[in-house]
């Protein structure tokens, strides 16, 4: 999401891919819908009814709901895939839809930044976080991550409009210009800055920055505990190194089709960028809670825990905490 995470993508395409690959990822689509919302939905339960409110079990808690907003949206675009990119659901939803996928994509990534620097924060200056890392002040970050992603979603929700195509499809696709006259060349132009500004903010908010800041964070705190002695093991290192990639894998192919958009590219490199973009964000929004859940952990050991004590190991404060008690005396 956002989710997986996103606006626009498999729609605004005018290229026929093969059936075969349609019904691929739409039958992708489909499934990570109903994994993405038994899975994402038992985790938001256990999180919320099962366990001690927390800095981490809200922050994780919100993250997870992000992306399981953003798996409801996936039967639409299934739908609309297998449809030839014909909309069938009308004009309302078309600007529900796709505002939707923006403050999924959004808020899961300002969240995905959030968790990086409360890890940061809580390493590196145990003192401070011991003062003011509290389940309150966590929630008006959260507050402020929702109320964020809002703001940057409007504009899809007031572009967003249905159109009637020269082959008589009805198209859910963004109107940078809002305006009904579509054949203008000055309302073109106008589309095309609105399109570059859209993009750039996009790229830059919903990726770039939270990208660095996200790759930094976790670069201090392998360094920082690495230095102190606090890994007993590698598998602090694997939770880093894979939020770092699973972030860039199912993020980077999406933005490259939004460029590729804007540069209207007519290439097949375009019609295999929609096919991944569409893999990556759904696996982002179903799979990336369990990779979380369960990377670093002996399968072994997995299926002799329950899925609650399994939560309560990676969710709770404790263990982190032990790691930087170190540090607590150190400061």
């Amino acid at each position: 999401m956002d989710l997986i995470n996103s606006t626009n993508y498999l729609i605004n395409s005018t290229h026929s891919i093969a059936p075969a690959s349609k019904m691929i990822t739409a039958l992708a689509l489909f499934l990570a819908f109903i994994i993405g919302t038994i899975t994402n939905g038992l985790y938001l339960w256990v999180l919320k009814f099962k366990m001690k409110q927390t800095v981490n079990t809200l922050l994780f808690f919100h993250l997870i709901l992000s992306y399981f907003i953003s798996t409801l949206i996936l039967p639409f675009m299934a739908t609309t895939y297998l449809q030839d990119n014909d909309w069938i659901f009308g004009t309302v939803l078309c600007k529900v839809f796709n505002s939707t996928l923006s403050l999924g994509m959004f808020a899961s990534v300002f969240l995905l930044s959030a968790i990086s620097l409360d890890r940061y924060l809580f390493t590196l200056h145990p003192v401070w976080s011991q003062q003011h890392r509290t389940p309150r002040s966590a929630s008006s970050i959260v507050l402020g991550v929702w109320i964020s992603a809002t703001a940057l979603s409007i504009p899809y929700l007031v572009f967003r409009e249905t159109h009637h195509d020269h082959k008589g499809k009805v198209t859910c696709r963004n109107n940078y210009a809002v305006s009904t006259n579509w054949a203008s060349k000055e309302m073109q132009t106008v589309r095309q800055w609105m399109h570059v500004a859209c993009f750039i903010s996009r790229f830059l908010l919903g990726f770039l920055l939270p990208f660095f800041i996200i790759v930094f964070c976790y670069e201090r705190v392998a360094s920082k505990m690495k230095e102190r002695s606090l890994f007993k093991s590698s598998k602090p290192f694997k939770v880093m190194i894979t939020a770092i990639i699973s972030f860039f894998v199912c993020w980077m192919p999406y933005h490259v089709y939004q460029g590729l958009i804007l540069t209207k590219n007519q290439s097949l490199f375009l019609e295999l960028t929609v096919i991944l973009t569409a893999l990556t964000t759904s696996f982002n929004t179903v799979f990336s809670p369990t990779l979380y859940l369960f990377i670093g952990e002996n399968f072994k050991k997995i299926f002799k825990k329950s899925i609650l004590a399994l939560f309560e190991s990676t969710f709770s404060e404790d263990s982190f905490a032990e790691k930087t008690q170190s540090l607590d005396s150190g400061a």
